[in-house]
């Protein structure tokens, strides 16, 4: 029976999902040591109790979710695997990243060889707050013990016993919403930069009024998450080459979010409630920033 559940770490999803699990009588905590004051903020909004260190974490953790940006993957779990070997602690390792199949694949081996257990993990959709909860979807031998905390607040859906498959469908999925959200970005900065942006946004409002809505509601907030984006469209394009498909579609992607989050609109935080810039003042950013790259 689950008891205490860690976040690793407690950052936009992670504090949100921690905060669901603890209102329906979980205890949830994290090791906080090494991450910014913001990640520090957020757990202590979220009532998420701070743990002294990774070895108290696994210690007291039954099931540990890592929900980080994606880069960060690999790198977490080699340090909760030597805190697993260093004390000798079972637990259950959910890694929720947007990583590509061969890369949670090559997590769970880290994982599994130092003693603990592991289930593949995809979230889709945005934090949980306000009663709506992202679906998280389940793969691997070991899925149906973590769908346990879908007593708990959460919506998991269990697909199968292969590892890889949860990651999978999170990389087909993300191509279409964060790949179609980079091809407007780099058409609109393009239109932008060649003073055609006006006509072109005039024949999108009569005969593509659908995707026009899409892109001017996403790209002035995109920048909040382009760089965290820049991972996972490199993941996405690791899983693409690896099948004999093209890897340029995404790795293109990446370059557009690593462009927008090079700007200083990216500095701002998923807390701020201030208003967001205009479609035509977030593209003026985007498009001077691209001209200073091009002359620096």
């Amino acid at each position: 029976m689950v008891k205490t559940v860690g976040i690793l770490s407690p950052g936009d999803m992670g504090h949100s999902v921690g905060n669901v699990l603890r209102e329906n009588g979980l205890r949830v905590i994290a090791c906080l040591g090494d991450r910014s004051e913001r990640t520090r903020a957020l757990a202590r909004a979220a009532q998420i109790e701070e743990v002294a260190s990774y070895h108290a974490l696994v210690q007291e953790a039954d099931i540990l979710l890592s929900i980080l940006v994606p880069a960060q993957a690999m790198a977490a779990a080699e340090l909760i695997a030597q805190a697993l070997r260093e004390t000798g602690a079972a637990l259950l390792y959910v890694d929720c990243n947007a990583i590509a199949p061969q890369t949670v694949q090559a997590v769970g081996d880290v994982i599994t060889q130092a003693g603990g257990r592991f289930v593949d993990a995809s979230i889709i959709g945005g934090p949980p707050r306000n009663g709506y909860t992202p679906r998280i979807y389940a793969s691997g031998p070991e899925a149906a013990d973590f769908a346990e905390l879908g007593n708990y607040g959460l919506d998991i859906i269990v697909m199968d016993d292969v590892i890889g498959h949860a990651s999978a469908l999170k990389m087909c999925y993300a191509s279409l919403t964060k790949g179609s959200t980079a091809l407007y970005a780099e058409l609109m900065i393009a239109a932008k930069a060649l003073g055609v942006e006006e006509p072109l946004i005039a024949e999108f409002k009569q005969s593509a009024v659908a995707q026009f809505a899409s892109i001017e509601r996403s790209l002035p907030r995109v920048p909040v998450k382009a760089r965290r984006f820049v991972g996972e469209m490199e993941e996405m394009a690791k899983m693409y080459d690896a099948l004999g498909l093209t890897p340029n579609m995404l790795s293109g992607a990446a370059k557009v979010y690593d462009l927008i989050g090079r700007t200083p609109l990216a500095d701002r935080t998923p807390e701020d409630t201030s208003p967001f810039p205009t479609l035509d003042e977030a593209l003026a950013i985007f498009v001077a920033h691209l001209k200073e790259s091009a002359n620096g």
